[in-house]
């Protein structure tokens, strides 16, 4: 509230904004309570938080910029400062600085030009009322030092157990879901 104030103190005046945001829900400060709180000094834990903040931007630049929240925090009691986990998180977000994330997520599923036309022959009901009578069939991905891993199950609906199985280094549906059909004949 204080901050939405210093914001617009100078377009609109303190007087007004505290009778605005008094006849409102978002909260109730008079000008007088502007004041009180703006010659207060700040909490300990303010001024250690800009201290911080300070200092987990010098150790996030000293080590290239790639540091996450489990690195930094390390980094922190390593630089002899008694900060927990989410505490360094909060200051990381509040100096403005991220860890960098490697790699990429692939897209498993992606839309279709047209609409689908085939017939929804289950009609959603995933239940089998015997062995070998609903096949469900799932694609999935794993990522490896090499690159990603793509990995197309079918499952048995009545068991739930993977009756074929098909792994390759792309996603197309002649390599890997056709290929998970075809283990079932063999």
């Amino acid at each position: 509230m204080i901050r939405f104030i210093d914001t617009f103190r100078g377009r609109f005046g303190v007087e007004f904004i505290c009778r605005v945001l008094g006849a409102t829900a978002r909260g109730f400060i008079t000008s007088r309570g502007y004041r009180a709180a703006k010659s207060r000094t700040p909490a300990a834990r303010t001024l250690r938080d800009g201290l911080l903040v300070e200092e987990v931007k010098r150790i996030h630049a000293a080590n290239y910029g790639v540091y996450g929240v489990r690195k930094m925090w390390h980094a922190m009691h390593r630089a002899g400062w008694d900060v927990g986990r989410d505490q360094t998180a909060r200051l990381m977000r509040m100096a403005g600085v991220t860890g960098v994330v490697r790699g990429r997520n692939p897209r498993t599923t992606m839309q279709a030009p047209i609409p689908d036309q085939r017939p929804d022959l289950v009609m959603r009901d995933f239940k089998a009322p015997a062995p070998n009578r609903l096949w469900v069939a799932d694609i999935t991905y794993v990522r490896t030092s090499c690159g990603f891993v793509y990995t197309a199950f079918v499952i048995d609906g009545y068991s739930r157990r993977i009756v074929g199985w098909a792994t390759r280094s792309s996603m197309t549906t002649e390599a890997l879901s056709l290929e998970a059909l075809e283990a079932l004949q063999s």
